[in-house]
Protein backbone atom coordinates (compact mmCIF):
# COMPACT_ATOMS: atom_id res chain seq x y z
CA UNK A 1 0.00 0.00 0.00
CA UNK A 2 2.81 2.37 0.85
CA UNK A 3 4.55 1.70 -2.10
CA UNK A 4 1.81 2.38 -4.28
CA UNK A 5 1.38 5.93 -2.89
CA UNK A 6 5.03 6.25 -2.96
CA UNK A 7 4.62 5.51 -6.69
CA UNK A 8 2.34 7.57 -7.51
CA UNK A 9 3.78 10.28 -5.95
CA UNK A 10 6.89 9.91 -8.00
CA UNK A 11 4.67 10.18 -10.93
CA UNK A 12 5.40 12.97 -13.60
CA UNK A 13 2.62 15.34 -13.79
CA UNK A 14 2.00 18.22 -16.12
CA UNK A 15 -0.95 20.55 -16.10
CA UNK A 16 -1.55 23.80 -18.59
CA UNK A 17 -2.26 26.98 -15.78
CA UNK A 18 -2.48 29.23 -18.29
CA UNK A 19 -1.94 30.52 -22.11
CA UNK A 20 -2.09 33.57 -23.62
CA UNK A 21 -0.70 35.70 -26.33
CA UNK A 22 2.45 37.91 -25.72
CA UNK A 23 2.96 40.12 -28.60
CA UNK A 24 1.00 39.65 -31.88
CA UNK A 25 1.22 42.10 -34.97
CA UNK A 26 -0.32 41.51 -38.03
CA UNK A 27 0.71 44.01 -41.04
CA UNK A 28 -1.68 43.36 -44.42
CA UNK A 29 0.64 44.98 -46.90
CA UNK A 30 -0.81 43.67 -50.17
CA UNK A 31 -4.34 46.57 -48.67
CA UNK A 32 -1.68 49.36 -47.94
CA UNK A 33 -0.43 49.63 -51.22
CA UNK A 34 -4.07 48.79 -53.26
CA UNK A 35 -2.77 45.52 -54.50
CA UNK A 36 -4.96 43.29 -56.36
CA UNK A 37 -6.62 40.24 -55.23
CA UNK A 38 -5.50 38.16 -58.02
CA UNK A 39 -2.19 36.89 -56.55
CA UNK A 40 -0.55 33.44 -56.00
CA UNK A 41 0.70 33.47 -52.08
CA UNK A 42 4.04 31.39 -51.05
CA UNK A 43 3.93 31.63 -46.98
CA UNK A 44 6.95 31.25 -45.01
CA UNK A 45 7.07 30.26 -41.74
CA UNK A 46 9.53 30.25 -39.30
CA UNK A 47 9.26 29.08 -35.54
CA UNK A 48 11.25 29.83 -32.48
CA UNK A 49 10.95 27.88 -29.15
CA UNK A 50 11.76 29.54 -26.02
CA UNK A 51 11.13 28.38 -22.00
CA UNK A 52 11.81 28.96 -18.60
CA UNK A 53 11.42 28.23 -15.04
CA UNK A 54 9.28 30.83 -13.15
CA UNK A 55 9.52 32.42 -9.56
CA UNK A 56 6.51 29.57 -8.31
CA UNK A 57 8.30 26.44 -7.35
CA UNK A 58 7.41 23.73 -10.46
CA UNK A 59 6.04 26.66 -12.60
CA UNK A 60 7.69 27.10 -16.27
CA UNK A 61 6.70 28.47 -19.09
CA UNK A 62 7.09 27.88 -22.70
CA UNK A 63 6.68 30.11 -25.88
CA UNK A 64 6.35 29.12 -28.99
CA UNK A 65 7.27 32.44 -31.66
CA UNK A 66 5.55 32.64 -35.26
CA UNK A 67 6.98 34.53 -38.04
CA UNK A 68 4.67 34.23 -40.80
CA UNK A 69 5.35 36.34 -44.12
CA UNK A 70 3.10 35.76 -47.71
CA UNK A 71 4.23 36.92 -50.48
CA UNK A 72 3.23 36.69 -54.17
CA UNK A 73 5.04 33.71 -56.16
CA UNK A 74 5.02 36.18 -59.77
CA UNK A 75 6.29 39.73 -57.76
CA UNK A 76 7.73 38.48 -55.06
CA UNK A 77 5.79 41.23 -52.93
CA UNK A 78 4.67 40.90 -49.86
CA UNK A 79 1.10 40.09 -49.20
CA UNK A 80 1.14 40.34 -45.38
CA UNK A 81 3.60 39.26 -42.25
CA UNK A 82 2.43 38.09 -39.16
CA UNK A 83 4.78 37.86 -36.03
CA UNK A 84 3.05 35.97 -33.10
CA UNK A 85 4.47 35.26 -29.43
CA UNK A 86 2.31 32.89 -27.92
CA UNK A 87 2.91 31.40 -24.35
CA UNK A 88 1.60 28.40 -22.00
CA UNK A 89 2.43 28.29 -18.52
CA UNK A 90 3.09 25.12 -16.87
CA UNK A 91 2.78 23.25 -13.31
CA UNK A 92 5.11 20.42 -14.10
CA UNK A 93 6.73 17.79 -11.11
CA UNK A 94 8.39 14.80 -10.79
CA UNK A 95 10.70 15.07 -13.98
CA UNK A 96 14.38 14.68 -13.93
CA UNK A 97 16.51 17.95 -14.19
CA UNK A 98 18.25 16.47 -17.10
CA UNK A 99 14.84 15.84 -18.99
CA UNK A 100 12.93 19.32 -18.03
CA UNK A 101 14.91 21.10 -20.99
CA UNK A 102 13.87 18.72 -24.04
CA UNK A 103 10.38 18.26 -21.93
CA UNK A 104 9.64 22.69 -22.10
CA UNK A 105 10.56 22.53 -25.55
CA UNK A 106 8.72 19.49 -26.93
CA UNK A 107 5.54 18.45 -24.69
CA UNK A 108 4.99 21.90 -23.53
CA UNK A 109 4.49 23.34 -27.10
CA UNK A 110 3.01 20.60 -28.94
CA UNK A 111 0.30 21.11 -25.89
CA UNK A 112 -0.06 24.64 -26.45
CA UNK A 113 0.45 24.77 -30.29
CA UNK A 114 -3.54 23.96 -31.43
CA UNK A 115 -4.77 27.31 -29.97
CA UNK A 116 -1.76 29.17 -31.37
CA UNK A 117 -3.09 27.30 -34.81
CA UNK A 118 -6.92 28.67 -34.85
CA UNK A 119 -5.38 32.64 -33.41
CA UNK A 120 -3.14 32.26 -37.00
CA UNK A 121 -6.29 30.87 -38.75
CA UNK A 122 -8.66 33.42 -37.35
CA UNK A 123 -5.84 36.65 -37.87
CA UNK A 124 -5.20 35.98 -41.25
CA UNK A 125 -8.98 35.33 -42.10
CA UNK A 126 -9.93 38.65 -40.08
CA UNK A 127 -7.18 40.37 -42.09
CA UNK A 128 -8.66 39.71 -45.57
CA UNK A 129 -6.76 36.11 -46.78
CA UNK A 130 -8.11 32.65 -46.62
CA UNK A 131 -7.20 31.25 -43.21
CA UNK A 132 -3.83 29.97 -42.68
CA UNK A 133 -4.43 26.69 -41.19
CA UNK A 134 -0.85 25.98 -40.10
CA UNK A 135 0.59 21.92 -40.55
CA UNK A 136 1.54 19.96 -37.60
CA UNK A 137 5.49 20.77 -36.55
CA UNK A 138 7.78 18.22 -35.48
CA UNK A 139 8.68 19.68 -32.19
CA UNK A 140 10.93 17.05 -31.62
CA UNK A 141 12.80 17.85 -35.01
CA UNK A 142 13.32 21.23 -34.38
CA UNK A 143 14.83 20.17 -30.90
CA UNK A 144 17.08 17.38 -32.30
CA UNK A 145 18.07 20.71 -35.43
CA UNK A 146 18.42 23.36 -32.31
CA UNK A 147 20.92 20.56 -30.72
CA UNK A 148 23.36 19.99 -33.36
CA UNK A 149 22.97 23.89 -34.59
CA UNK A 150 24.48 24.35 -31.08
CA UNK A 151 26.89 21.84 -31.45
CA UNK A 152 28.74 22.47 -34.80
CA UNK A 153 28.43 26.45 -33.42
CA UNK A 154 30.73 25.04 -30.39
CA UNK A 155 32.91 22.90 -32.38
CA UNK A 156 33.82 25.46 -34.87
CA UNK A 157 36.85 27.38 -35.05
CA UNK A 158 36.06 31.09 -34.54
CA UNK A 159 37.05 33.64 -37.41
CA UNK A 160 39.92 35.98 -36.98
CA UNK A 161 38.48 39.38 -36.83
Amino acid sequence: MAEEATAQQQQAQMRVLGQYIRDMSFENIMSQKGGNADVQPDVQVEVNLDAKKRPTENQYESSIKLNVTSKDKNSDATLFMLEVDYVGIFYIANIPDEQIHPFLLIECPRMIFPFLRRIVSDVTRDGGFPPLNLENIDFVQLYRNELARRQAEQGAPKADA
